[in-house]
């Protein structure tokens, strides 16, 4: 029998054999392995041919790659989810599973999900909730049925946010519902932030300049407007001998210089005496880091937002995002964040706002995808009461104005 034949010769119950005996093979890998799905495809591929041969089967190239994807898959737990991750995909930004199991994909640029074909188990995809949250040891239950967890960063994956609720919260068919948030897997220079018609090339340089100069600013918008991405490159402004601190709550906030702290916060555990870490202990901490500047991921809590700002006031430049879609609808939600969460009055508040944010750049969509929205300079001294905002730059304007107040860098 020729070699083409005993290629064609391979039944499909003897593809499900070689894969039952490989995976035993593939037992006990370690973690690295099984979280760097280059090092996971490669390590399958060996097996799988190593077992082949032992069988006495000739696997075809051209059915090998995708026997080794399916090994790959059952092995590193995550099904269905190792094709849709990077390096196997890199066009997704996001991708979300329905309690009635239905999958979506949000592509990078888009602003709709769209429908995923394929059809999960219910046992792949508890299967895959596992190996999800073993990163962090944690597991979902009616006990705890809403989960926080991180795929870590590796080689040609930037990581990932992930949220888990279980079906006792998110009723439907069984399925937990899934949302996994992709971060970009290297740091996002100004030029590509330029490439994709978010902002002018004058107006980008201007903002590095005046990051270089110790400008305080809070980047603001809608929900996957590109906040991080865009907080992510104009922090290529900050000098590379700087000393940077780092606040998130993930950490996905990639930059190019050398010395940088992360501080990540995590929530406290139901039923553990392991403390919860804040975004606003992440501050607190920060301030004794000696920090040249400071990055505050995303302002979620009145009390993150009076620790910024107290740093902020004593002179710390730093950049931080919020979600608002306008400024003064950020004003607004900070107010009563911080009057909710740290008993702080609405119009002390708004003094501290005015204090230490010295520019407001806005991010939405527009014309189908995003853009600067607009970038306004706050006036230290309130009017009426209010924070006054001075417009800087609009979107379709090809430069920006120069702030009035002036900062030695």
């Amino acid at each position: 029998m020729s070699w083409i034949s005993m290629a064609q010769a391979i039944t499909p119950q003897q593809q499900a054999d070689l894969l039952e005996v490989a995976a035993r093979e593939l037992q006990g890998l370690d973690f690295s392995i099984l979280r760097d799905r280059q090092r996971l495809n490669s390590q399958a591929t060996a097996v799988l041919q190593s077992t082949a041969s032992r069988m006495g089967i000739v696997i075809p190239p051209n059915l090998l790659l995708s026997l080794a994807q399916q090994l790959a898959a059952r092995v590193g737990g995550l099904g269905v989810f190792d094709e849709l991750l990077p390096p196997n995909r890199n066009d997704l930004s996001e991708i979300a599973m329905n309690p009635d199991g239905s999958l979506w994909l949000l592509r990078k640029g888009e602003m709709y999900f769209e429908p995923y074909t394929r059809k999960l188990s219910l046992e792949e995809t508890w299967r895959s909730v596992e190996a999800l949250l073993a990163p962090i040891g944690r597991s979902i239950s009616e006990a705890q049925p809403s989960v926080d967890a991180k795929l870590p960063r590796m080689e040609g994956m930037g990581g990932a946010r992930v949220k888990i609720i279980h079906p006792v919260l998110a009723p439907g068919k069984g399925y937990p519902s899934i949302n996994i948030r992709l971060f970009e897997p290297r740091p996002v220079p100004p030029e590509q932030i330029v490439s994709w018609n978010v902002l002018p090339q004058s107006v980008m340089a201007t903002l590095l300049d005046l990051v270089k100069h110790k400008y305080r600013l809070m980047v603001i918008g809608g929900t996957a407007t590109g906040k991080t991405t865009l907080l992510s490159a104009i922090a290529h402004g900050i000098p590379e001998t700087a000393r940077v601190v780092k606040i998130e709550d993930p950490e996905e906030i990639w930059l190019p210089h050398s010395n940088v702290v992360t501080l990540e916060a995590r929530p406290r555990v139901v039923g553990s005496d392991v403390p919860g870490y804040s975004l606003s202990d992440g501050v607190d901490d920060a301030m004794r880091m000696a920090p040249n500047w400071l990055i505050v991921g995303e302002v979620r809590t009145g009390q993150a937002a009076l620790s910024l700002f107290r740093a902020q006031m004593s002179d710390h430049p730093g950049l931080s995002t919020l979600h608002a879609e306008s400024p003064q609808a950020a004003v607004h939600r900070l107010g009563v964040l911080m009057f909710a969460d740290a008993q702080v009055r609405i119009e002390a508040a708004k003094e501290m706002f005015a204090m230490a944010v010295d520019l407001v750049v806005q991010v939405g969509w527009r014309e189908g995808r995003r853009q600067v929205v607009g970038i306004w300079e706050v006036d230290e001294q309130l009017k009426a009461g209010n924070v006054v905002f001075t417009e800087l730059y609009q979107h379709g304007q090809s430069e920006m104005t120069m702030p009035k107040k002036v900062r030695e860098g």
